[in-house]
């Protein structure tokens, strides 16, 4: 026994010796993310522009996010989310990118701003947004949570696109 438990001391010492060597696969997120952008699984934010159309449909209606050059510092955006026939949310404003994030800051009466992810493929609106950002909405919409994913360029550009009164959701960059 005395033997036995001697054989399992050194054998635990031995494991925990600090110049053994261990191979490790390296797999920091930074390392995982750059195989992935060299593999083309994701998109590299950095490199895609951000203007563009970005749409969702869904059994409630489609919201819509279009977003037009600006002054080459800032974007003009449009949008407008649907939550059945009747319940919506719409606004405008201008957005700039900093690094992952579009800072969205509505304009008219609306005090709303809105810190969003961008990923290159999809804008997402975190799950709590600013209190203001209700006057946007009627009823018990909101812009919460709201995902709205690039669709790819055609021939209709965003300046194109209407809201369900047919009126234009983005307007043309100045």
């Amino acid at each position: 026994m005395l033997r036995a438990s001697l054989s399992l001391l050194l054998l635990l010492a031995a494991c925990d010796r600090p110049d053994r060597k261990i191979e490790q696969a390296d797999v920091s997120p930074s390392s995982l993310e750059m195989a992935a952008l060299k593999a083309g699984v994701i998109v590299d934010a950095a490199k895609v522009t951000v203007p563009g159309l970005y749409q969702r449909r869904h059994e409630a209606g489609r919201d819509t996010l279009c977003i037009t050059p600006g002054n080459g510092v800032r974007y003009d955006f449009g949008l407008e989310a649907m939550f059945g026939p009747e319940e919506y949310c719409r606004g405008e404003g201008t957005a700039r990118r900093v690094g992952d994030k579009l800072i969205l800051h509505f304009s008219g009466r609306s005090q709303c701003l809105i810190v969003a992810r961008y990923d290159g493929d999809r804008v997402a609106i975190p799950g709590v947004v600013d209190m203001k950002c209700a006057e946007l909405c009627n009823d018990r919409a909101s812009l919460e949570g709201v995902v709205f994913p690039r669709l790819p360029s055609g021939p209709r550009g965003p300046e194109d696109v209407r809201d369900r009164d047919g009126s234009k959701i983005c307007i043309a960059g100045d």
